[in-house]
């Protein structure tokens, strides 16, 4: 009987095992089959779910089970969208987003209203829910643009912006078109909606937070922190419903919220990023092609004639939008196609709107047909258009990407030097997972950095559990590099002492960085830093951090930078700047900067290539470095950028930070930043990687330039 059952393959297929089998099988097959084609994934996996839907071989019915995992994989692209933006990028160009959701809105609006009732003769209402689908877009070309590393591109940033703002418009629009039909479009009506709306916004945006920083503190379970994630991205999307909106504004709203707790390079996103593209985007994907009916335009010419219009109508007024971008704000042609292919595509919105207006009864025929406000040629319109816009969208951002990151590509080898190689210590399998963030975080991207996990032990110990303790070390690095997609050298090193040891590696592994754990319920003054650490720091030449994580890197709200007067003028300064910036960076956090009116004079000029957000307080002496307690919160970590005696930043007062440490700041991460000083054969800098391990800082050189000659009029 089970047999039976298994095998039965009556059509539709109603055998749970064999449907989720189908569309596996669409998954991983039709990407694969259609890219020998140059035909975009996106594309062949909806065209893959009208080959395989109710309109097409009727394999597997569009029901419910295709719909929760397809409103899933909507609510997951507009999650990624918040979650990935730069948000000091949005900070920056969040005039340039509102410009372009004007655009993106109001020029489909007046180009749909105009089109429905001059072309295809609907009257007012019906017009203007018409060309709010075309206002509306959806992100389906954001993997495409993931998957080519372009989403910090300013275009991107954009658009992302700019979809937020149309689309919430659009939205709205739907609301009360559908109000008026039903006659409570009142005062009433707009103050709830106000309220609503303000509320939703101040919860997802300011408690969120608040929650997922928490949770993230409290609770280190990978599975955990996942199933929080998306508890959140749900959350979020039934507060917008709740406001009278709908249930993507939630979603993106809430990756906005969580941007800053999940850097770009941890093993969270990746699991994010994985089972999102993996599983939840593909149904969506799928199900909106079984909506395809091709026999439509067989049977009604008319249908034919709407969804021409309606095609031609949202295609060409999303082409004048990114026009209008392009020359408003002096982008090129690379990125004109990337705003185009990103914010061309009909499909979430569109559809709810699309549904909406078509179960709005206006009245009834005299033989009993009820008049609806949008028709059924507009809704199999709709079907086409989105099915075309989308394919125009794919191959769009798709050229568009893939030129840009050509082009970025370029770029980074003409400015970047040498490798970056990390090493990091470890003699406590609990560290672990913080210092290879912090030190991932800091890292040049892949191929141009690396990380080396290493464990001393002392050859004059026969000690089977040093060796246990290194191999359980070595084997939680390789899985939390594994998250990351990072690749980890695991160096077993047997030595007279740890210090040898270590210096030892760093000649023969050429390390230019060096990260040093501090164990949390240790005093500073009582830890190894009077001793081992010191002697390390003392004959090494690369740059140093000594780390002490209270709590995850990803929960600091602000990073407090203490540098030394004269900092600039040391060799050393651009390698410890590139690398905080490069953090600073990823996890979105904010610099709040001490420094010498003069010292922050070049740390202006060199954020502005390559922006993160930061404030300034001025610093005039190391020995006035106890005023920053009366600035400190919670949820702060330090930065204390140090130097050597015989040094232009050298301070005597640096001598007292570990006991300054102890007394004020015992609860809290901090960072000890010993920067490099000189290469002892050449002389040299030794690499210039920028800060982000995307985008070269364009003036680098010329300030390094500018420095070391600074440092040789001080000789």
């Amino acid at each position: 009987m089970m047999l039976l059952t298994i095998t039965d393959l009556t059509l539709p297929i109603a055998n749970p095992v064999l449907k989720f089998l189908i569309i596996l099988s669409i998954i991983l097959f039709a990407p694969l089959l259609l890219n020998k084609l140059r035909i975009p994934h996106i594309l062949g996996l909806i065209i893959a779910g009208a080959i395989v839907g109710p309109n097409g071989f009727n394999l597997i019915l569009r029901d419910s089970s295709i719909i929760l995992s397809g409103t899933a994989g909507l609510l997951y692209i507009m999650f990624l969208a918040g979650l990935e933006i730069d948000l000091t990028e949005f900070k920056k160009n969040s005039s340039k987003s509102l410009v372009f959701g004007l655009f993106t809105f109001l020029i489909p609006m007046t180009l749909g209203t105009l089109s429905g009732l001059y072309i295809l003769n609907y009257g007012w209402m019906t017009s203007i829910l018409l060309a709010s689908m075309f206002a509306s877009h959806t992100l389906i070309a954001y993997p495409i643009v993931n998957k080519l590393g372009v989403i910090r591109n300013r275009a991107v940033t954009v658009t992302v912006g700019g979809t937020m703002i149309t689309d919430t418009l659009a939205l709205l629009v739907l609301a009360v078109i559908v109000g008026m039909t039903q006659g409570v479009v009142d005062t009433y009506f707009w103050i709830k909606l106000s309220v609503s709306i303000l509320i939703f916004g101040v919860v997802v945006l300011f408690l969120f937070p608040i929650i997922a920083r928490f949770f993230f503190k409290t609770f280190s379970d990978s599975v955990s922190q996942y199933i929080f994630v998306l508890f959140m991205v749900f959350l979020g999307a039934v507060f917008a419903e709740l406001a009278g909106i709908e249930a993507i504004i939630g979603a993106f709203l809430s990756g906005l919220a969580l941007n800053r707790l999940i850097p770009h390079s941890s093993p969270l996103m990746n699991r994010v990023e994985f089972i999102g593209n993996a599983i939840f985007i593909p149904f969506f994907l799928i199900g909106v092609g079984m909506l395809i009916d091709y026999r439509v335009f067989i049977s009604d010419t008319k249908t034919l004639f709407v969804a021409l219009v309606m095609t031609v109508v949202a295609t060409v007024s999303k082409y004048l939008a990114a026009y209008a971008a392009q020359k408003t704000f002096g982008y090129t042609k690379n990125e004109r196609s990337l705003i185009f292919g990103l914010s061309n595509a009909q499909a979430a919105a569109t559809l709810a709107a699309v549904l909406v207006g078509y179960n709005v009864i206006l009245g009834t025929t005299p033989d009993g047909t009820p008049i609806r406000l949008l028709d059924e040629s507009v809704l199999n319109g709709t079907i086409v258009m989105i099915f075309i816009t989308c394919t125009i969208a794919s191959i769009s951002a798709q050229r568009g990407a893939h030129k840009l990151s050509m082009q970025e590509g370029l770029d980074e080898k003409k400015k970047e030097k040498e490798g970056q190689n990390i090493l990091i210590p470890l003699s406590n399998p609990l560290h672990t997972e913080e210092l290879f963030s912090f030190g991932n975080a800091i890292c040049a991207k892949d191929g141009l950095g690396s990380i080396s996990v290493t464990n001393i032990i002392d050859n004059q110990e026969n000690d089977s559990r040093q060796l246990q303790n290194a191999k359980k070390i070595f084997e939680r690095s390789t899985q939390i590099a594994s998250a990351s997609e990072k690749q980890v050298n695991t160096i077993l090193r047997y030595d007279t002492s740890f210090s040898n040891g270590i210096l030892s590696l760093m000649r023969e592994y050429d390390i230019t960085d060096l990260v040093l754990g501090v164990d949390t319920k240790q005093y500073l003054m009582h830890a190894t830093l009077g001793n081992i650490i010191t002697k390390v720091i003392k004959e090494s030449n690369v740059n140093t951090f000594v780390y002490r994580a209270k709590q995850p890197l990803s929960t600091v709200k602000r990073q407090i930078l203490i540098i030394p007067p004269k900092a600039e003028q040391e060799l050393g300064f651009t390698f410890w700047m590139n690398r905080v910036w490069r953090m600073a960076k990823r996890s979105g956090v904010k610099l709040v900067i001490y420094a010498h009116p003069e010292t922050y004079t070049v740390i202006r000029k060199m954020n502005e290539d390559m922006p993160v957000d930061i404030s300034y307080v001025p610093l005039h002496s190391y020995r006035d470095i106890l005023i920053i307690s009366k600035d400190i919160r919670i949820d702060d970590g330090l930065i204390f950028v140090l130097s050597k005696r015989n040094n232009p930043s050298y301070d005597e007062n640096m001598d007292h930070i570990p006991s300054y440490i102890d007394s004020y700041f015992q609860e809290m991460n901090f960072i000890l930043i010993y920067p490099i000083q000189q290469n002892g054969k050449t002389g040299e800098i030794r690499d210039l990687i920028n800060p982000s391990g995307t985008v070269a800082l364009s003036r680098i050189e010329d300030l390094t330039d500018t420095l070391m000659k600074k440092v040789k009029k001080t000789e």
